[in-house]
């Protein structure tokens, strides 16, 4: 793994333990270290898949599963796109926290919903079916984090502190 993707990663967990534990204190049951793990190893295929038409999260899912660790598998592979949003259920997915912390971190910097996916648009945006693509994704991403933040008393606005956080 790059050393820019592993600190991408370890920010991703940062932001994803941090809303899960918020989410558990609020009475949702939720498999923390599934989400730690998952959120650690979302990008495992990322690094062998650039400059390649391979799915990085499907990849990464599919040497997780080889491996035995399925649940795990589902949280990677879901990182970029939930395989179904449960709307505004009560229920949550450990998937729903990673993927939603992967789309509030640029690089290394959590940042708002709109300047990470300016940031997909600028860089993944080359045809109009990625575009699209991408669009469709963005307001799924806003329902996902109305639904989170329904039961919270936090605003996404508040994960911007976690910015503060280094890695020891």
């Amino acid at each position: 793994m790059l050393p820019n993707i592993r600190e991408h990663s370890f920010r991703v967990s940062r932001v994803a333990v941090f809303l899960g534990e918020a989410l558990a204190q609020a009475g949702h049951s939720l498999n923390l270290p599934l989400i730690e793990t998952g959120a650690l190893l979302h990008d495992l295929g990322k690094t062998p898949c650039l400059g390649t038409s391979r799915n990085h999260a499907l990849w990464g899912a599919e040497i997780l599963r080889d491996l035995g660790y399925h649940e795990v598998a589902q949280v990677v592979a879901e990182h970029v796109y939930l395989k179904n949003n449960n709307g505004g259920s009560g229920f949550f997915r450990e998937a729903e926290v990673v993927n939603y912390a992967d789309k509030r971190v640029l690089h290394t910097r959590v940042v708002t919903l709109s300047q990470r996916f300016i940031d997909l648009h600028e860089r993944y945006g080359r045809t109009p079916e990625a575009r699209a693509r991408i669009a469709v994704n963005q307001a799924n991403t806003r329902v996902l984090e109305e639904k989170l933040f329904a039961p919270l008393d936090l605003a996404p606005e508040d994960l911007l502190q976690l910015n503060q956080w280094r890695e020891q």
